[in-house]
């Protein structure tokens, strides 16, 4: 992860709430806490804390990263010396108290959003970038830095605020049915070459360049992962982002046991570094388009061992940066 000066470290918990939207996600205790805390400046929501909650610790207030983040919004301990307040009133700032931690991270994502204020573009998802990759990327760019992970950060908790955002639920989550032509539509795919950055609504296509380990699709046609996920769900009426990290930001998430044929199964160590996605057979099983130098197949679900979750897409969609 890029952090340059960023006060928080992504981290997901194992078993983060997303239900059909985010305002039926947030645990009732915490409801108040974040409607209030959401007006503290222009910039942020009630929809947008929430969403950042969701995605740093999916609202576990004991949560603890590796790296020493701390608590239901991740602060690191230097920042929350810093920027912690006392939200509650008892006489002393707690980091694993949420009545302090979570009027405190919508403090400081206020004091990063004047910090950006003349910065063009977007103000939200400059204030968003900043928290995560630190203010002087933001300045130095002039917008959200060219980091993936930031740039993924941003798209995600902008798109999982955008759900809430559009009042009620963020739309119909996909039916058996659909899932199951999705799945179809997408095993007739079988035998398709992997090519970077290939693949849309319309089928296989030619890719981009270049793979993180520097494999071209410009002269491959057929789909990466996400591409295959695009296509398969456009064939349902269904408008997925185009890389996998929004696609999980645009779908339902649900427990494994729940799972069912036209599923996604994502892969990553948190929400906004999720590196690939793949549509859910049963029985331990995948399809997907795997990496460069492979084609379409079915894949084992452990055949990578960072699993993050199974969702189920959505008819909204995510806005891309």
């Amino acid at each position: 992860m890029v952090v340059i000066g960023g006060a928080f470290i992504l981290a997901a918990s194992d078993n983060p709430i997303l239900n059909d939207a985010l305002s039926l996600s947030v645990p009732a205790e915490y409801q108040e806490l974040i409607e209030e805390a959401g007006n503290t400046c222009p910039e942020v929501t009630p929809d947008l804390l929430a969403a950042l909650l969701t995605q740093e610790s999916g609202f576990n207030p004991k949560a603890q990263s590796p790296v020493g983040a701390q608590g239901i919004a991740q602060f690191m301990p230097s920042t929350w010396e810093s920027s912690g307040i006392d939200g509650n009133g008892d006489g002393k700032r707690d980091v694993w108290d949420p009545e302090d931690a979570i009027p405190s991270s919508a403090k400081y994502l206020c004091a990063i959003a004047q910090d950006v204020k003349d910065v063009p573009g977007n103000k939200q998802n400059n204030m968003l970038a900043a928290y995560n990759a630190g203010t002087g990327a933001v300045l130095k760019y002039n917008g959200v830095p060219p980091y993936k992970e930031t740039q993924n950060y941003v798209r995600s908790i902008s798109a999982l605020a955008g759900q809430s955002s559009k009042g009620g639920k963020p739309g119909t989550a996909v039916t058996a049915p659909q899932g199951a032509t999705a799945l179809k539509v997408a095993q007739k795919m079988l035998g398709t070459p992997y090519s970077w950055g290939g693949g849309n609504a319309s089928g296989p296509s030619t890719g981009t360049c270049c793979s993180p380990n520097g494999s071209s699709g410009t002269n491959t046609r057929g789909f990466d992962c996400s591409g295959l996920t695009v296509y398969a769900y456009a064939k349902v009426g269904i408008t997925l982002p185009r890389t996998a990290a929004a696609q999980y930001a645009a779908s339902k998430r649900v427990q494994p046991g729940d799972a069912r044929p036209g599923d996604l199964v994502f892969y990553g160590d948190s929400a906004a570094s999720i590196h690939h996605v793949g549509i859910y057979v049963g029985g331990g099983w995948m399809l997907d388009a795997p990496k460069p130098g492979t084609k379409v197949r079915f894949s084992k679900l452990n055949s990578m061992s960072d699993q993050f979750g199974i969702a189920r897409p959505v008819h909204d969609t995510s806005e891309e940066i």
